[in-house]
């Protein structure tokens, strides 16, 4: 329940300076189509962003985008209507994170089938054994292991698991044609990662992850926030953010030894390197705080 509610705060922080400024002035949704492609399209809701993919058999959606407000997932679909008239043939989760995946029933009740990673579908049966499943969120129709491929109208996207990271859930969508790939939350685009890293195991794994979607063959990144004034990330800026975790727990790793975890390394280690990237002041701290618990304690 924490963790929800400083998923609350994402838009706040996300959006800092220029960037806030913008955003207060943009419409609350609006849709684009991607340069350079006949199909592909960004739905933004607020701070948040999904992909969606128009073929003639039908559209290939991803998150709903719900959870803070559900009309966004009405504007969704009202959106894509005014693309196409072909129905929404398939939904997929791009992780177990509420702010990102709620509000699917429009959706469904459209005719879509749900996809996600198997282990959206394993932390949501806990958590509905528990009692502590959101209304808003539905159980997939159908889960992914380490890869799947969808066919539809002659457009081919895989699904592609690449290990822990943002959540041990997160799918790699990738368009082999286009060279597209649409991932959410566990590589921002000229920004630090989210307050104290949730819901990751190893820090290290998180870079292992990283690593294998920079290995990936695609040019264009189009993330699940609009950041860096919305454009989208490039192979650099995958490489350039691995390069950051790696600086971050080299530095951490030094200090630890030195007894400095976890209160002195949160106020003593500076990366000015990426000090104009997106909530550097804020959320770096908290990022050493993550990487302190991993040298420190191995957890």
């Amino acid at each position: 329940m924490r963790f929800q509610m400083a998923l609350a705060a994402t838009l706040s922080l996300a959006l800092t300076g220029p960037a806030l400024a913008q955003a207060t002035t943009q419409p609350t949704f609006a849709t684009r189509k991607v340069d350079g492609t006949d199909n592909v399209y960004i739905f933004r809701y607020m701070g948040h962003q999904s992909m969606f993919i128009v073929t003639p058999k039908g559209v290939i959606a991803t998150d709903p985008i719900a959870r803070y407000r559900p009309q966004a997932a009405t504007a969704y679909l009202d959106e894509i209507k005014k693309v196409t008239d072909q129905p929404v043939k398939y939904l997929i989760y791009s992780h177990a994170h509420w702010d990102h995946i709620a509000g699917a029933k429009p959706f469904k009740d459209a005719g879509a089938r749900i996809i996600a990673h198997k282990n959206v579908k394993t932390r949501f049966e806990m958590l509905k054994k528990q009692g502590n499943l959101l209304e808003s969120v539905l159980m997939p129709d159908e889960t992914v292991d380490q890869k799947k491929t969808i066919s539809l109208g002659g457009t081919t996207l895989e699904l592609n698991y690449v290990g822990r990271n943002h959540s041990d859930s997160s799918l790699v969508m990738r368009l082999p044609k286009e060279k597209l790939i649409f991932l959410v939350d566990f590589i921002p685009i000229e920004g630090v990662q989210f307050r104290n890293i949730p819901d990751n195991a190893s820090p290290v794994e998180f870079e292992e992850s990283i690593k294998k979607v920079v290995a990936m063959d695609w040019d264009r990144m189009i993330p699940g926030h609009p950041y860096a004034g919305g454009r989208l990330g490039t192979k650099k800026d995958a490489e350039d953010h691995l390069a950051y975790m790696q600086d971050l727990s080299a530095a951490v790793k030094k200090a630890a030894p030195e007894g400095k975890c976890i209160d002195t390394a949160m106020k003593e280690i500076k990366l000015p390197k990426y000090e104009k990237w997106g909530n550097y002041e804020n959320a770096l701290p908290m990022n050493i705080e993550r990487y302190c618990y991993w040298w420190s304690n191995g957890y």
